[in-house]
């Protein structure tokens, strides 16, 4: 008897071999990422696991557990430095921002982060920092200059209406002062001036900042403001140029930069340095938040002493007789409603009065509106018109008729003196050659052409014969005349 092995493939399940040539594919290895991250450790620590650094400290922090956590840096590059409480309780010197040290330590990487770190075993000083030292120079070249002197500092205003405040826009500087100050101060306006706080550009930034608060008379004072960061984060508040405009500027200037701990150029000349830009709004708005707090503290009072008499009065009602005291009350009831029809009445009266005054206004606006009605002069003006149209037209017919009358005259005036008028009544003129008018036989001689003309048309004649007629005697009016003279 045969016996099969139960885990050995069925014959018919057996795949089909494929003849087919194909190349080998390359196996694809997927590596979780702890265990990538944990091989990528190892071989780093293998690498890197005694080795000195050179670098200047930054963003220097102590942890409540003891542990000490900062950054290394150069001019190019940074990298993270981790000193647990062990090593750090074996330090000689006291570490900060800005000091420039040796570390020696092994390169490890930080599993839950996946960043490359340096685990310090030791640290020395090689000296102080560049950005610590120039700190300092500065420092004291403007402290010699009297730019920090306390007879520089001006008061900050007890009740600001406007306070400008330049920071970053997008930080939460600004979400937090605004939230402050509305709550302790709500009619205070704030004029936010948009710069950046890092970076090279920000120190020109803020100088033209503080310089266009002082042209534009916008606001009563001016706070500097920025979170907190390391020694090259605060790099532009510790700028000189920065630090002589907040000392020219005629409006007070509050410097909060950073945290409690921190201390820049500008905290120095500025006339106030606050903790934080949080505490700046508390001591800008601390008087009226005074006031405010005195009001409230006053109103309690009067609300207790208020209570007090209440409560004093109704003792003393306690100890009236009831009979008593329903007279007071009655008798005070009946004063009282006298008074109220008192003023019913007198408000009835001013009323009426005021009414009547009103009524009798009204009418005087009627009728003088109804004086103006512009109907009215419409209606006179038509008439008017109507009645200096009747004028004209009865002036000018008389016109015409004494025109038409003259010019009758005229015409027939010129008809009768017309020389045509003569020619209807059987007459001819004589014209010459010349178109001159022939009024004597001497202007005539025998050949001579002519030209007649009668009423209607003319015609040219020759001269044959030219009679002359006897002269005629004078008239005997004329005779007389003459032989008088």
């Amino acid at each position: 008897m045969v016996t099969r092995d139960p885990f050995a493939p069925h014959a018919d399940l057996e795949p089909q071999l494929d003849l087919r040539f194909e190349e080998p594919r390359p196996a694809r290895r997927i590596w979780p990422v702890r265990e990538l991250v944990a091989q990528v450790r190892d071989l780093v620590e293998q690498e890197f696991g005694d080795i000195w650094v050179e670098g200047e400290i930054s963003n220097y922090r102590p942890a409540p557990s003891g542990h000490v956590y900062f950054t290394l840096k150069d001019a190019d590059a940074q990298l993270p430095i981790v000193l647990f409480r062990r090593q750090a309780m074996l330090l000689r010197f006291r570490a900060d921002d800005g000091l420039h040290v040796l570390v020696r330590g092994r390169v490890s990487v930080y599993e839950q982060r996946g960043q490359m770190q340096l685990v310090a075993e030791t640290m020395e000083p090689v000296g102080a920092g560049s950005l610590q030292l120039a700190f300092e120079q500065l420092k004291e070249r403007l402290k010699a200059e009297g730019l920090f002197d306390a007879s520089r500092k001006r008061p900050l205003p007890m009740f600001p209406r406007c306070v400008g405040i330049v920071t970053s826009p997008t930080g939460a500087v600004i979400r937090d002062f605004v939230n402050i100050v509305t709550r302790r101060h709500s009619g205070l306006n704030i004029c936010l001036y948009p710069v950046s706080v890092q970076g090279d550009s920000a120190p020109a930034e803020i100088e033209a900042a503080l310089t266009e608060l002082n042209i534009t008379n916008l606001v009563d004072l001016i706070v500097l403001a920025r979170g907190g960061g390391s020694l090259e984060d605060l790099a532009a508040f510790n700028s000189e140029r920065v630090a002589r405009v907040i000392a020219s500027s005629r409006l007070p200037v509050v410097s909060a930069v950073g945290h409690e701990t921190d201390f820049t150029i500008a905290d120095f000349a500025a006339d106030l340095r606050a903790p934080t830009p949080s505490a700046a709004a508390e001591l800008i708005t601390e008087a009226q938040h005074k006031i405010a707090e005195h009001l409230a503290t006053e109103s309690h009072r009067l609300e207790r002493a208020a209570r007090f008499q209440l409560l004093q009065a109704r003792q003393r009602l306690a100890h009236l007789p009831v009979s008593r005291a329903q007279s007071r009350v009655t008798t005070l009831l009946h004063r009282l409603d006298q008074r109220l029809d008192d003023a019913i009445q007198r408000l009835d009266s001013s009323f009426t009065a005021w009414l009547r005054l009103r009524q009798n206004r009204i009418v005087g606006l009627g009728a003088a509106v109804l004086d103006h009605d512009p109907r009215q002069k419409l209606a006179h003006a038509r008439q008017h018109l109507s009645d200096f149209r009747a004028r004209l037209d009865r002036s000018l017919e008389r016109l015409i008729e004494s025109s038409a009358a003259r010019l009758g005259s005229l015409d027939a005036r010129l008809h009768s003196l017309s020389p045509l008028a003569v020619l209807d009544r059987g007459y001819a003129m004589v014209l010459s050659t010349g178109g001159t008018l022939v009024r004597s036989t001497t202007q005539l001689a025998s050949g001579d052409r002519v030209t007649a003309r009668l009423t209607d048309g003319s015609f040219l004649s020759r001269v044959e014969t030219i009679t002359a007629s006897a002269p005629q005697a004078p008239a005997a009016g004329k005779k007389r005349k003459k032989s008088a003279l």
